[in-house]
């Protein structure tokens, strides 16, 4: 029987260290998680985030599941990230390649989209290496 990605200590221990990482990289960064794709937080910065962001874990698997839903039905295939930009930042939200995990960052408008997406790109490949390292 496997440990649930939410509860699972090396997971979060991953998760932990990438955000943080992501953190001291953008000071633009205002909240970024890690989720898994059925909508329960691992783990976020800052932490305890969810206690304000509410239900951010839930909203962000079910754009994630839209999302697959649109790049199946145009013979696209997965989504690899979504973007929702706005007058004050970014959320963008990212497949952790390889797991079934998401990683949704928001950040305010003093970062450049290509900074912020790079970045987010980057943290996803990190923590996806690191899961892959250190798997049974």
């Amino acid at each position: 029987m496997s440990i649930a990605a939410h509860k699972d200590p090396r997971v979060i221990a991953h998760g932990a260290e990438v955000l943080a990482e992501m953190r001291d990289l953008s000071k633009a960064l205002v909240y970024a998680a890690v989720l898994t794709d059925d909508g329960f937080e691992v783990v976020s910065v800052p932490s305890g985030a969810e206690r304000r962001i509410g239900r951010m874990a839930s909203m962000a698997s079910s754009m994630q599941a839209l999302s697959d839903a649109v790049g199946r039905e145009l013979s696209m295939g997965l989504s690899e990230y979504i973007i929702i930009a706005t007058e004050s930042g970014y959320v963008i939200q990212l497949r952790i390649p390889g797991q079934t995990l998401v990683m949704s960052t928001k950040f305010d408008d003093s970062e450049t989209l290509g900074k912020a997406l790079s970045l987010s790109r980057l943290t996803a490949t990190k923590l996806s290496a690191l899961m892959s390292s250190d798997a049974p």
